[in-house]
């Protein structure tokens, strides 16, 4: 089962946004869940994941700073907010496990206007 990104569109540079990723109950209960990304004509990249359970979170050095997952997920939602944009942020975003476990969703644009 996939999941199902939502929450992106175009904002201005500084602006915030907060994706969100809907997935089976069980999915989060029991995997590492992550948010990637994926720019025009670059790999997808992994920029923030929490260990199961959310007990630790973590961030690449690129949103370090700027973007979170709230620990106020619900049960079979994860969030990304998104804080300060940068057009360097604007990509596909994607969730899934750590490694990419599950099929692909759509993703969710996010485009940073400056």
């Amino acid at each position: 089962v996939q999941p199902v990104e939502s929450g992106g569109g175009l904002v201005q540079v500084g602006g915030s946004l907060r994706l969100s990723c809907t997935a089976s109950r069980s999915t989060f209960s029991i995997n590492p869940m992550g948010w990637y990304r994926q720019a025009p004509g670059k790999q997808r990249e992994l920029v923030a994941y929490m260990t199961t359970g959310g007990v630790s979170i973590n961030y690449s050095d690129s949103v370090k700073g700027r973007f979170t997952i709230p620990r106020d997920n619900a049960k079979n939602t994860m969030y990304l907010q998104m804080n300060s944009l940068k057009p360097e942020d604007t990509a596909v975003y994607y969730c899934n496990t750590l490694g990419g476990r599950l099929s692909w969703g759509q993703g969710t644009q996010v485009t940073v206007s400056s």
